[in-house]
């Protein structure tokens, strides 16, 4: 860890050098991250001012890349990597979090707009969200159980409408290679005080492998009333419906014969084609929020909301069917008063989920429903209440100290077998507390530590894998993690920087296991020692409006991991040591984003993994690889209500050939999942805007 250190008193020597330049010609920039207001752990202040190790993933981003997926956005934030098994498939892994993911997104809490949209049982469909649902994104790293509960990778607030509200209409289309078809329409109406925002957009494709056509439609409706100045009610709704292929992973043998191949038949188990595998997927989400200033000093933010999940999956073993219902609620006061040179703010609340899903499991009959296997009842209910205190001194320092007390219950009938068999398992409380201390340095550079423990559950799919063997021996994991960091601004604001180490001890780790089957399984693997480095730079090179290149912006990242077992053993083996699977030690990210006076532009990107281990032996590894993309366009500059954009690009411009989704500790070696080769892409965007200076 001596280049964290390093970089840290590189940085703060900097920070003291910068108090020399002539900082009152300092020239405010709305691309410097540091000025963007963050709501993580109910901030709801500067990056600059927050304690904690958060990125920020945000419109300009997402937009370097094609308009269908957040894919690439998100790898290109340091600690962060999302896989994609197949079109449709996500895996989102915070700091290695992804080693008891083999699919879906495990581990990381996540909200949608404020909205609890990681289920009672721990799952999250972040693939129901199409790509114009989410405008922009806050990655906690690390645990965040002070406030957002259960969960030691870390948690997502996804903000689906960043920008101010302006009446109008907007239309967008893009096609491409596999035949992609995307279309977006979106209409505002209202005004400020109130309006509505009608969203829908279709997405499908064929397919880069074998086996992986998908669809998705995503249908939102939110709205927004602003009684008085004291209140204001949010409500939200989102419907999707996915359908998605799933090829199945290759053996190496395989994936260098053919990568784009599915999966063939092995032994008694079906091919792809021949078991139908695929997910048919069906989600709705209603919520509201309201938010109430109650005094000067007090004011309360209460959400409820009801979700409903229906998944088909034809697969090599079986056909699940699935239905999951669920309801929960949050709500927050915060009481904020200045006394004398201290700003004291102080959040308390609580949080609850309580789920009622019915599970089926029938023989697999060429993608249809055959006899019964097992039929299941999974109530999962899980709550916590929190208390959180900042003192913010008027000598630059800031003290925050939270904790949540945890609890976590599951109920398990199974109806398929006579007697019928009923388990209920209550995990042990947890209480979650985190510690963090921030200095200003100067105007433009803070430094902070902070040290917090954080604890996960089993999720419902972890105690009820795919082999339908109920897990009554799968305890919580648990861990503690240090943070140090900085970040700021320097030579006249142009240079923004974050930099961050950690040191985290996890205990209990939750790691997948696979059978020859290709049936999931999974168990507690002793402790694991996560250490790692994260860096983020970007610089302004130009920023004039008045010349015809007008804006240059260069941005990059890096993620340097320690991943290994400390004592683990299973059976005879003795994984002591090893590296732990699923991520890369090193990743970088980089690019620049470039445009004219009369409109044109051009993002070029460029990603970095190193090898992956596929198991926890570490005998077997995904090669390192460079991905190159670039997105050129026009957009109109004009002050016309319409306004136009037309764009195109292309991905993976080196035709690398790659695994983007492992399956960790595959049986017989099936760790592979090819991803897309060289593919282009064009599309345009139409929009019509009452307000045109807001939509600038």
């Amino acid at each position: 860890m001596k280049k964290a250190f390093l970089i840290l008193f590189l940085l703060y020597n900097t920070a003291k050098a910068q108090t020399l330049i002539d900082i009152d010609n300092h020239r405010d920039s709305t691309q410097i991250l540091e000025n963007i207001i963050i709501n993580a752990y109910e901030n709801n202040r500067k990056l600059i001012d927050v304690p904690a190790a958060v990125s920020l993933v945000n419109s300009a981003d997402l937009n370097r890349y094609n308009n269908t997926s957040v894919l690439s956005a998100m790898n290109a934030s340091p600690g962060v990597r999302m896989d994609e098994r197949s079109p449709g498939s996500y895996r989102l892994s915070i700091r290695g979090s992804s080693l008891r993911s083999p699919f879906g997104v495990r581990n990381v809490k996540i909200y949608y707009d404020g909205i609890p949209f990681t289920d009672p049982g721990g799952n999250t469909y972040l693939n129901q969200l199409g790509f114009y649902n989410i405008q922009s994104v806050e990655v906690i790293k690390g645990p965040g159980g002070s406030l957002y509960g259960a969960g030691t990778g870390g948690v997502l607030l996804i903000n689906n409408d960043a920008g101010k509200f302006t009446p109008g209409v907007s239309v967008a289309y893009n096609t491409g290679s596999y035949n992609l078809q995307n279309i977006n329409a979106n209409v505002k109406l209202g005004k400020e005080s109130w309006h509505n925002i009608i969203n829908f957009q279709h997405q499908s494709s064929d397919g880069y492998r074998d086996h992986t056509a998908s669809r998705r439609d995503v249908f939102t409706w939110d709205g927004v009333l602003k009684a008085t100045d004291q209140s204001k009610l949010q409500a939200h709704f989102v419907y999707g419906d996915l359908y998605y292929q799933t090829p199945g992973a290759l053996t190496k043998k395989e994936y260098d014969l053919n990568a784009k191949g599915a999966r063939p038949v092995v032994g008694a188990m079906p091919s792809a084609d021949q078991a139908q595998a695929a997910i048919f997927q069906k989600t709705f989400l209603a919520g509201f929020s309201f938010e109430q200033k109650i005094d000067a000093n007090w004011k309360n933010t209460t959400t409820l909301y009801g979700a409903y999940a229906q998944v088909r999956n034809p697969n090599f073993r079986n056909f699940s069917r699935t239905s999951e219902p669920h309801f929960g609620g949050r709500t927050l006061f915060q009481f904020k008063k200045q006394l004398s040179t201290v700003l004291l703010t102080v959040n308390a609340g609580a949080e609850m989920q309580q789920s009622f899903n019915v599970q089926r499991i029938y023989n697999n009959k060429n993608g249809q429903t055959d006899s019964l296997q097992t039929d299941d009842e999974i109530n999962n209910n899980q709550g916590f209440i929190f208390l959180q205190g900042n003192a913010d001194l008027s000598s630059g320092w800031t003290f925050t100290l939270g904790a949540s007390f945890n609890k976590y219950t599951i109920d398990f009938k199974r109806a398929s077998v006579l007697p019928p068999f009923s388990y209920n398992k209550k995990f042990n409380d947890q209480l979650t507390p985190r510690l963090a201390i921030l200095k200003k340095l100067n105007n433009y550079i803070s430094a902070y530590a902070s040290v917090a423990r954080g604890f996960s559950a089993p999720t419902t799919a972890e105690l009820l894998p795919s082999i339908n063997i109920f897990n009554t021996a799968l305890q919580a994991e648990s861990g503690v993690d240090y943070e140090f960091g900085t970040r700021g601004s320097v030579i006249r604001n142009k240079l923004y920087f974050d930099v961050n180490a950690f040191f985290y001890k996890l205990k209990n780790a939750i790691v997948q296991r696979r059978d020859a089957s290709g049936s999931d399984y999974f168990e507690n693997a002793g402790s694991a020692n996560q250490n790692g480095l994260e860096t983020l730079v970007t610089y302004e090179l130009i920023n004039n409006e008045r010349q015809s290149v007008n804006h240059v912006f260069l941005h990059a990242s890096n993620t340097w991991n320690n991943f290994h077992y400390d004592q683990f053993k299973q059976l005879t083996n003795d994984y002591s040591g090893n590296k732990l699977p699923g991520v890369a030690s090193q990743t970088v990210a980089a690019g620049v984003d470039a445009s004219m006076k009369m409109g044109l532009y051009a993002n070029l990107t460029y990603f970095y993994s190193g090898p992956i281990q596929l198991n926890d032996a570490n005998t077997a590894k995904a090669d390192s690889y460079n991905l190159l993309g670039l997105r050129i366009g026009y957009k109109q500059r004009s002050k016309k209500r319409m306004q136009f954009e037309i764009f195109g690009g292309g991905e993976n411009m080196l035709n690398e050939k790659y695994s983007l989704g492992n399956d960790i500790n595959a049986a017989g070696g099936r760790y592979y999942n090819a991803a897309a080769g060289r593919n282009f892409y064009v599309g345009i965007i139409l929009n019509y805007s009452k307000n045109v200076a807001n939509s600038q």
